[in-house]
């Protein structure tokens, strides 16, 4: 090999089974080879691809980024490079590198070496002594092991690695992207790392560059990750790129969130409201070869128009279905429509709860109600709106309503499916902006609220910030978020802590105050809570 790859100028490599059979001869040009193009996918998870790579280098070099992303991408038993003796054509050093376990890469990061793989001391082809076979066989038995024990410990659960690729301060990518890691969990999706690319420009076909997708994509092998997740939206072309390239199920910001109101809906008509998003979303992104969801074809004589392909008739079907939902969310409105002018036409107050996802909406309700509506530490455990009737002090009713959770960046279709139910908000005498004063980014998400009840016109209806979670945050830090918001926006506030009945009394009283106020009548000199 060395004396033909002197002869021609050009890298020569073959792949080896196992057996040291010949399987792939290659001839590249005096700077590289290029790989046959076979699919990582062939490659059993937990083992190599049962291949390993000899090929020449003509210009001293050892084993370049190439070689070792092939040797990950592709799953390669060993990659080694043979140092060609410029002036005789014989061998010189031969270069070796193999994949690493996890656990095994854990412990070089550690060392400071942060890298997948380990190398082989470089020697003379002659003086090559390892027992190959023993070598792979044992990595193959760690990454066996290391698979099944993640597997047994997460039955059931997706793998993924969450990805944020951002033009703006770092810090503020890390901050979005822990929320899109408490979205993850909340999807019941177990997340194995976390990857942040600052750009100068996001790359228009694959988002992130070449190079930190080849370094995602050995962590993806690595680490044994069947999803990637981006903290962004993408477009068509974007996810059907990277599906491409990466092999693996590709998931943006948007579609997540889609996913958790998938499996948090359990009413009929929330039910409806997400499916008609997710289709919404889904249409554009409808491509050959993809969405097995829509695999069947319609057979038959009368089947289908003629000439009509499989991805027509899955996009005919699909808007079909839009229309039909759209139809049906739509006599869901007119029917809530009717019940709010029936509450309205009693003259009870409506006071609705209002604020960023999981930030103890539907806690404080049962507390000041007494009720049991389902309450858990997730983002989105309220999908369906409860309305629950509550006695303010002087003998003040009114109806208290528990809403959907908002997020930075609620997918518009999300939002124009859920728009029934948001309507609820718009009856609303007075609203309750609950707000998680333990999370750090509580500023950012009290201002990520506002803006979407002023894009539904509901900035102007009278409201009290709640700052819930007070047991949780230092004097200090609460005093200063309490100033922020009273320089931002003057509204009435209070702390509360929502799963401590006396510490919301202050609230109660603040809410029969602006119920009064909204209705003309005197503010009660005295307060009793009768649930």
């Amino acid at each position: 090999m060395s004396e033909i790859s002197h002869d021609t100028g050009r890298q020569i490599g073959v792949l080896l089974n196992r057996k040291g059979r010949v399987e792939y001869v290659m001839v590249g040009d005096a700077k590289q080879i290029e790989m046959p193009d076979f699919k990582r996918v062939r490659a059993a998870a937990g083992r190599f691809r049962g291949l390993r790579c000899v090929h020449t280098h003509l210009q001293g070099e050892k084993l370049n980024s190439d070689d070792l992303t092939d040797l990950a991408l592709l799953r390669l038993d060993l990659m080694s490079a043979i140092e060609v003796d410029p002036d005789t054509g014989l061998p010189e050093r031969i270069y070796s590198a193999h994949l690493l376990p996890s656990k095994a890469s854990a412990i070089h990061a550690s060392n400071g070496t942060n890298q997948p793989y380990a190398f082989l001391k470089a020697v003379h082809p002659s003086q090559l002594d390892i027992d190959f076979l023993s070598l792979i066989n044992s990595l193959e038995t760690e990454m066996a092991r290391n698979r099944e024990t993640g597997l047994n410990r997460q039955t059931a659960r997706e793998r993924a690695i969450l990805v944020s690729v951002t033009t703006s301060a770092t810090h503020l990518a890390e901050e979005s992207l822990q929320e899109l890691e408490e979205l993850a969990v909340s999807a019941s999706v177990l997340v194995l790392d976390k990857v942040i690319q600052r750009r100068s420009k996001i790359h228009p076909k694959t988002v992130l560059g070449a190079g930190k997708l080849n370094e995602l994509l050995i962590r993806a092998m690595q680490l044994g990750a069947d999803l990637i997740v981006f903290d962004r939206e993408l477009t068509p072309a974007q996810v059907r790129s990277l599906s491409e390239e990466t092999e693996l199920k590709v998931l943006d910001r948007p579609q997540l969130i889609l996913d958790i109101f998938a499996q948090r809906a359990n009413s009929r008509e929330g039910k409806l409201q997400v499916e008609l998003a997710q289709l919404k979303y889904l249409l554009p992104r409808l491509v050959i070869g993809q969405n097995s969801a829509f695999s069947k074809l319609a057979g038959g004589i009368g089947g289908r128009g003629p000439g009509e392909t499989k991805l027509e008739t899955d996009r005919r079907r699909v808007r079909k279905r839009i229309s039909d939902l759209e139809k049906q969310v739509k006599k869901i409105g007119k029917q809530r429509r009717e019940r709010r002018k029936a509450r309205v036409g009693k003259a009870i107050p409506i006071i609705s709860l209002v604020g960023y996802t999981n930030a103890g909406k539907s806690t404080l309700l049962n507390t000041l109600t007494d009720s049991k509506v389902y309450a858990e530490k997730k983002m989105f455990a309220t999908l369906d709106p409860t309305a629950r009737r509550l006695r303010l002090p002087f003998e003040q009713e009114v109806i208290i309503n528990d809403t959907v959770g908002f997020i930075r960046d609620l997918p518009e279709s999300l939002v124009a499916a859920f728009k029934a139910t948001l309507e609820e908000i718009g009856d609303s005498d007075l609203l309750v902006h609950v707000v998680d004063a333990s999370n750090p980014r509580a500023l950012q998400q009290i201002e990520s609220v506002e803006k979407i009840l002023a894009s539904l016109d509901l900035g102007e209806i009278p409201m009290i910030v709640a700052l819930n979670k007070k047991d949780r945050v230092d004097p200090t830090t609460l005093e200063a978020l309490e100033r922020a918001i009273l320089l931002d926006g003057g509204d009435e506030q209070v702390s509360v802590c929502a799963i401590r009945p006396q510490s919301i009394r202050p609230l109660v009283s603040l809410m029969g105050r602006g119920v009064s106020r909204d209705l003309g009548l005197n503010s009660p000199a005295g307060m009793t809570v009768s649930n």
